[in-house]
């Protein structure tokens, strides 16, 4: 039985391990608080509490780090900071990485790295990036951080917006005034991020980028208003007067052509959770 270790057993990663968990392996998985700790371990995967601020702390947190595979997914908090503490989080991990026996690492990042400006062509794996025309830099220097002299297979995910369960696009949006409904998502569910990850493991599919995204892209009103007829949410109040146009897309082939098949292949289709909001 192989065992996998998770830094960050959170909306995404909790999911992962009970996935894996079924397929039958041995999951090994972290948490920051120890009420969540016991919940997990209730759930019968095995927890360690252990934080990066931006140092290691825990106890007995090194069993983390002796699984042949480790699947790195601890977002950065950008939008309450410039990322830096991030950086320093990785640092540190890196180092615990680098005196362990882990041979494989799977590293979450965002579509986020990609330029903010719409493209005819569809942003792919293959786009030159760089300090200047990555759409967020601390999302560019964490990859170029995991990636740099490292001793192990490294696996880069970037998942566009993700959804489902609990995460609705139009309850953010509801009520509200002037909303962007005109440019269409680089959206995918809660299910496709978590079943990724575990067809990168299951079929070895090491030292390489994927994009993780549905491959179909509506437009936001076109999901904010099926939210909003199939959950009881309010609709927007009103959208930006703004014509269709070209769009910043994220390419998905990549995935595709490994075979992995979307369960949720167009965001329209999302199953989310009743919500009585």
């Amino acid at each position: 039985m192989k065992t996998i270790s998770i830094i960050g057993l959170g909306w995404l990663g909790e999911p992962l391990g009970i996935h894996l968990q079924d397929k039958g392996f041995k999951v090994l998985g972290s948490t920051t608080s120890e009420e969540k700790r016991k919940r997990l371990f209730l759930k019968g995967l095995e927890v360690i509490r252990f934080s990066l601020n931006p140092h290691p702390e825990g106890l007995g947190f090194h069993a983390l780090f002796q699984p042949e595979i480790l699947v790195v997914n601890i977002p950065p908090r950008t939008r309450s900071g410039n990322g830096e503490f991030h950086l320093e989080q990785l640092k540190y991990l890196r180092s615990l990485i680098d005196s362990s026996p882990i041979e494989k690492v799977i590293f979450v990042s965002s579509t986020g790295i990609y330029p903010e400006t719409p493209s005819k062509e569809k942003y792919a794996e293959d786009y030159l990036l760089t300090h200047e025309n990555a759409g967020n830099e601390i999302l560019l220097r964490a990859e170029l951080l995991m990636g740099k002299d490292q001793n192990y297979d490294l696996t880069i995910v970037r998942f566009g917006g993700l959804m489902g369960k609990d995460r609705i696009p139009g309850k953010y949006f509801s009520g509200k005034e002037n909303v962007a409904g005109h440019t269409r998502v680089n959206f995918i569910h809660q299910n496709d991020a978590v079943g990724i990850l575990a067809w990168v493991i299951e079929k070895g599919l090491w030292i390489q980028t994927f994009n993780g995204v549905a491959p179909i892209h509506p437009f936001r009103r076109e999901i904010y208003e099926k939210n909003s007829a199939e959950l009881g949410i309010a609709p927007p109040a009103s959208y930006q007067n703004e014509l269709d146009g070209i769009d910043r897309l994220i390419d998905s082939r990549k995935i595709l052509e490994t075979g992995y098949e979307f369960e949720f292949p167009d965001p329209l289709g999302f199953s989310y959770l009743s919500t009585s909001n």
